[in-house]
């Protein structure tokens, strides 16, 4: 019972992952009729703008260093480098501050994602809406490679290794918790906190679109979208402050990532061919499709890394999710929880 609770639970963390990036791309594609393969690289922008804030938050200067000797004009005795921001804070609040530099990059991720996919959007891939799936693929796909090669320019091809703040780095005994022996459980407590953050960014994006007026003109607009241009609504505007909305929500899932998986330039391709197929087999342009399999199936592959599993069927895992997907799509064509007529025609 142990070992399927600590499965369940990597399961979570990883469903997590898949579903908040399926959610965004079942955003994009309820809306817009896009299929974004430029998806994956806004997750991986979003782990970038915690590195950037990370090494911003670190710069620092050398102050004069009243230990150093000097001899024959030479100077011995190294000064240490002060971050501006213990300078400014003070050492104890400057320390805080750098050391919590993964959650506060959500404040920092959120306009420069909404910045982005706004510009992505009304620069590229408004002159796609009326193109052939296969069009949007190739010219969203190369996108996603140009902002990699980007990255690998500036960043360098190493993953860069970014903390979770020390309150949450180690294990806990998740066992003794729920009731088992001690040290029967012990799971990462980041891997915790993402979970919960997906939850309430997901929440938060469903209750968005059901009680505010907002949301309501978008999801009418997903579904006739003649009708509300019909009744003076400038539909194309809030359509493109949900790409911005999406990208922001890829971008989100990839800051909390970072202490979970060191970011890294091809990090975005990783999630992505797993992502869309979870938007197929959740069903295309379902929200709430997107979510249930995404966690379903990040659990299913969880299970299927186990040690006992890999013994008899060696590899499983890395195509227990594909095997899963054909079974679906053999016997329920539109996924899911998908709707009539979507990609149908």
């Amino acid at each position: 019972m142990d070992a399927i609770l600590l499965q369940i639970l990597n399961g979570l963390d990883k469903g997590s992952a898949y579903a908040l990036i399926a959610l965004g791309l079942t955003l994009i594609f309820g809306t817009l009729g896009v299929v974004n393969f430029a998806h994956g690289a806004l997750f991986m922008l979003g782990a970038f703008c915690a590195v950037t804030l990370n090494r911003l938050l670190s710069l620092g200067f050398v102050p004069e260093d009243a230990s150093a000797t000097s001899v024959g004009g030479f100077s011995f005795g190294a000064a240490k480098e002060t971050p501006y921001v213990e300078h400014w804070f003070g050492e104890s609040v400057g320390a805080a501050i750098i050391d919590w530099s993964v959650p506060l990059s959500i404040l920092f991720a959120i306009p420069v994602m909404i910045g982005i996919g706004v510009i992505m959007e009304r620069g590229l891939i408004k002159h796609f809406y009326k193109r052939p799936h296969a069009d949007q693929i190739l010219v969203t796909f190369g996108l996603a490679i140009v902002l990699q090669e980007i990255i690998k320019f500036y960043y360098g091809a190493n993953p860069i290794p970014t903390p979770a703040p020390e309150a949450f780095r180690g294990s806990f005994d998740f066992g003794a918790l729920v009731g088992f022996d001690p040290n029967t459980i012990i799971y990462p407590y980041w891997r915790l906190v993402y979970f919960a953050f997906a939850a309430l960014i997901i929440g938060g994006v469903f209750a968005f679109l059901q009680f505010t007026t907002f949301g309501m003109v978008v999801r009418a607009g997903m579904a006739d979208r003649e009708t509300v241009g019909l009744l003076g609504i400038n539909i194309d505007r809030r359509f493109t402050i949900m790409f911005g909305i999406a990208a922001a929500v890829a971008g989100l899932a990839g800051v909390m990532y970072t202490p979970i998986n060191s970011p890294n330039y091809h990090m975005g391709m990783d999630f992505l061919v797993l992502s869309f197929v979870v938007v197929v087999v959740g069903g295309m342009g379902s929200l709430p499709g997107a979510v249930l399999a995404g966690f379903l199936l990040g659990i299913l592959e969880s299970f299927a890394s186990m040690a006992a599993v890999l013994e008899t069927l060696p590899g499983i895992n890395q195509i227990v999710i594909y095997l899963v997907a054909i079974i679906i799509l053999l016997t329920r064509p539109r996924g899911l929880m998908g709707r009539k007529g979507v990609m149908e025609e």
